[in-house]
């Protein structure tokens, strides 16, 4: 199939990388490092092994792409409402959007832009960054969940899932509901407390009660979920999501290096968004509430 991707940084470079490399047709949609890509490459630097990309197709503009089979989404969901002018160029009648970005309620806002788009949500389990032109750095871990929201064609989907495992990207196909909470279970605690207290995942865990604080924060989440219909999140995954950080490398996620940058946060669909739809299953979410006061605070 042919891809497009949108929002070539840390995560859907790092995607749009691999399976460019597998030998699928990827077009890139650049912005700041257009020139640089053009003349230089993507590079990706990758736990995994290194591997450089040159003459790949690149971008400054969608209306010149082609219509593609897959338009992978990577964008931050702070840019969301530039898809309405974006996505149009790539998409035929048949084309998925696959949306890799954080947080809850993205796919019910993005289908109301786009009624008749077939969606698909990719929940990424990836520590990656990009802070140079043209080079993604790729630290640790590297899976994708895709959960299916809207699409239709079962063959095509079949393919993308295939498609992500012939490049060697581990790939799940995952109940979408379960999916989006479970992936809000590390999202929540780990984004927000890494900019609210300034520093990275491997210090929020190092010390016993910050780490009950992010544990408590966790189930937090899991029992949202169960108010929200999803049963299948027990407790037990907090300690697991704990031990899956504590078995990562130091990492700032990618809120903490948006605060960095002083760049917008994604506070909307990490945090108020599912606090609100919570809230409306009747539950509160108070620690996580919060912290959603901490950082309006931190960013304004």
């Amino acid at each position: 199939m042919k891809y497009a991707v949108v929002g070539c940084g840390a995560v859907g470079g790092y995607f749009g990388a691999k399976l460019s490399k597998a030998g699928n047709e990827v077009h890139f949609l650049l912005r700041s490092d257009y020139e640089f890509v053009k003349e230089h490459g993507l590079q990706v630097n990758s736990c995994n092994g290194d591997f450089h990309l040159n003459d790949i197709p690149v971008y400054n503009t969608t209306s010149l792409m082609p219509t593609v089979d897959v338009v992978i989404v990577g964008l931050k969901t702070i840019n969301n409402h530039k898809l309405s002018t974006l996505l149009p160029p790539l998409i035929g009648k048949k084309t998925i959007v696959l949306l890799i970005q954080n947080g809850l309620g993205v796919e019910e806002d993005v289908q109301q832009m786009f009624p008749t788009v077939q969606l698909v949500a990719g929940l990424a389990f990836i520590c990656s960054a990009k802070t140079k032109p043209g080079v993604v750095d790729h630290q640790c871990y590297g899976s994708i969940n895709l959960g299916n929201y809207s699409c239709t064609d079962k063959e095509r989907y079949e393919q993308l899932l295939n498609d992500f495992r012939n490049a060697e990207i581990p790939t799940n196909d995952v109940e979408y509901h379960e999916a989006r909470w479970r992936k809000a279970v590390w999202n929540m605690p780990f984004n927000g407390m890494t900019v609210a207290m300034n520093t990275q995942t491997n210090h929020l865990l190092a010390v016993p009660q910050m780490r009950q604080v992010i544990r408590n924060q966790m189930l937090e989440v899991i029992h949202a979920a169960w108010a929200c219909g999803i049963k299948t999140i027990g407790e037990d995954y907090a300690d697991q999501m704990i031990q899956f950080t504590l078995d990562m490398v130091p990492y700032s996620p990618s809120m903490k290096l948006d605060f960095d940058f002083h760049r917008k946060m994604e506070i909307e669909y990490l945090y108020t968004r599912p606090i609100k739809i919570a809230r409306e299953h009747g539950f509160t979410m108070p620690r996580l509430e919060m912290l959603e006061a901490q950082l309006r605070l931190l960013e304004q």
